[in-house]
């Protein structure tokens, strides 16, 4: 079996990659991240989920740069917006994060052997990150040859996998369930508590929310109480 990097948050989006990448037959590594992000509730979801879906061995970094970055994901000092409330790219923006997470699981992945890398980026229904796009993916494969010994050596070039990027979260959720991922295992709100319940409210929440309805699936999140009955809208 070939051998692949998932960065993987435990959410919607990344449990639907590692399902796909199980079912391409690769040999799973799952890598998570604490990077001090206020829903850090996400980490044990991301380590349960990993090794109930079949990873082979799942990691979490510990990464103390939350005093480095201007992100409400992060900063004491901002609040995490509700969906709409912003224009723009939103404040949940944490610079330059999918760099240091893919850089990390490029590192991981020279070091098994492993070429391809596996992320649950989205540049449809999404926030408007940056580092989301299509044109940084393949900026970042390109750089990942010239980086390593191996591209150097010629050994290999490395594939960056993004298989959710020009999917609607309607299709996500359709082909995560068909592959039988258990969303309701699984945390995405940026306001989660401490027993995993989402907000509602929140960008992530929003595109998750409006997803299980396009695709008439019911929606398994656990809700806090007055997220029960938030409107859309």
């Amino acid at each position: 079996m070939k051998k692949a990097v998932l960065l993987f948050s435990g959410g919607l989006d990344s449990s639907t990659v590692l399902a796909i990448a199980k079912q391409q037959g690769y040999a799973c590594y799952t890598l998570s991240f604490n990077y001090e992000q206020k829903h850090s509730v996400e980490l044990e979801a991301a380590r349960q989920l990993a090794i109930s879906m079949g990873a082979l061995r799942h990691e979490i970094v510990s990464l103390e740069i939350g005093q480095l970055l201007s992100s409400s994901l992060t900063s004491a000092h901002l609040n995490v917006p509700s969906h709409g409330e912003e224009k723009g790219i939103p404040s949940t923006y944490v610079p330059a994060r999918n760099t240091v997470f893919l850089s990390l699981a490029l590192a991981w992945a020279e070091s098994l052997g492993a070429h391809d890398i596996f992320i649950g980026v989205n540049a449809v229904d999404y926030s408007g990150y940056p580092d989301c796009r299509p044109s940084y993916m393949e900026a970042f494969e390109k750089m990942a040859t010239l980086a390593t010994k191996e591209g150097v050596e010629g050994k290999g070039t490395f594939k960056i996998h993004a298989p959710l990027l020009h999917l609607t979260k309607k299709e996500i959720i359709l082909l995560g369930t068909s592959l039988g991922v258990d969303y309701g295992k699984t945390i995405s709100c940026y306001r989660a508590d401490g027993e995993g319940k989402a907000c509602g409210t929140c960008d992530s929440c929003y595109y998750r929310k409006e997803g299980f309805l396009a695709a008439n699936i019911p929606d398994p999140t656990p809700y806090q109480r007055l997220a029960e009955t938030a409107d859309l809208d």
